[in-house]
C-alpha cells in the first residue's frame, strides 16, 4: 500500500465527508493546494450514464469564461491556403501530409489537434495513436472546421473539449488553484451548464451522481451538486 506522505495527510484532515456548498469547497481547495509546483483545479464528475451505448454517450466543449490558466499548443492540418491560415491565426504548428507523416513517427508536440474536413481521411489513418490520447480530431468536439480562426481563437482562450470515460466519468481540468475562487466558480457553472445542456437522450433517472474537486496533488472534495445547478450564473461573479 502507497504510504501518505505528511502534506497530503494534513490537507485531507481540513475535508469532512459531506457534500460543500460551492463556494466553500473552492476555498477549500485553495487551502489544501499546497504542492510545490502550481497546480491545477479539477473536476471529476459522476453521471448516470452508461457510454458503451451510443444515446448514452457524451462528447462536447466548455468555453470556461475565465480561461483554463493553460498555454494550449495547437496543431492545424489542412490544405493549401488553410495551412498559412492556422499559422497566422496563431497555430503553433501548421501543415498537410508531411505534418500528418511527422504525427505518425510519434511528433505529438502540441495539446489540441485541428483538422479541416477534407483532410479526415487521411488524419483518419493516425485513430489508434491519436484516439486513446484524446487528440482525435471530431466535429462534436469542434475540431473539425474550416473556420480555422475562430476554432484556434475559442481553444487558446480557454475552450475545452471533454467526454465521459467508460464508466460514466467526466475528468475536466477548469482552471488553476491559483484563480481566485469566484473565478473558479465561474468556470465550474460555465461546466455545469454544458453538461446539463448535453445530456444524453438515452440517459434514464438520476443524471448527475456526483461531483469531487481536487487541487492536482490535493484531496478530493465533495461538492453540492443541487446548490450549483440551482445558482443563477451572476451569482458566481
Amino acid at each position: 500500500m502507497a504510504k501518505i506522505s505528511k502534506r497530503l495527510r494534513e490537507a485531507k484532515s481540513k475535508v469532512e465527508e459531506r457534500p460543500y456548498e460551492p463556494l466553500e469547497a473552492l476555498n477549500l481547495l485553495k487551502e489544501t493546494a499546497t504542492a510545490k509546483f502550481a497546480e491545477s483545479a479539477e473536476a471529476h464528475v459522476r453521471l448516470g450514464i452508461d457510454p458503451k451505448y451510443a444515446d448514452q454517450q457524451l462528447r462536447t466543449t466548455v468555453a470556461l469564461p475565465k480561461g483554463t490558466g493553460q498555454t494550449v499548443r495547437v496543431a492545424v492540418i489542412a490544405r493549401g491556403e488553410k495551412v498559412a491560415e492556422a499559422s497566422a491565426a496563431g497555430a503553433d504548428l501548421a501543415g498537410s501530409e508531411e505534418l500528418i507523416d511527422q504525427i505518425g513517427k510519434g511528433m505529438l508536440d502540441f495539446d489540441l489537434l485541428i483538422s479541416t474536413p477534407d483532410m479526415m481521411p487521411q488524419v483518419a489513418k493516425l485513430g489508434k495513436l491519436l484516439g486513446p490520447r484524446g487528440l482525435m480530431p471530431s466535429p462534436k468536439g469542434g475540431t473539425v472546421t474550416f473556420d480555422l480562426a475562430t476554432a484556434i481563437a475559442e481553444f487558446k482562450g480557454g475552450k475545452l473539449e471533454f467526454r465521459a470515460d467508460r464508466t460514466g466519468i467526466v475528468h475536466i481540468q477548469f482552471g488553476k488553484a491559483s484563480f481566485a475562487p469566484e473565478d473558479l466558480l465561474t468556470n465550474l457553472k460555465a461546466l455545469q451548464e454544458v453538461i446539463d445542456r448535453n445530456r444524453p437522450s438515452g440517459a434514464k433517472g438520476k443524471y448527475w451522481r456526483s461531483l469531487y474537486i481536487s487541487a492536482t496533488m490535493g484531496p478530493s472534495i465533495e461538492v453540492d451538486i443541487n446548490a450549483l445547478r440551482d445558482m443563477k450564473f451572476g451569482e458566481t461573479a
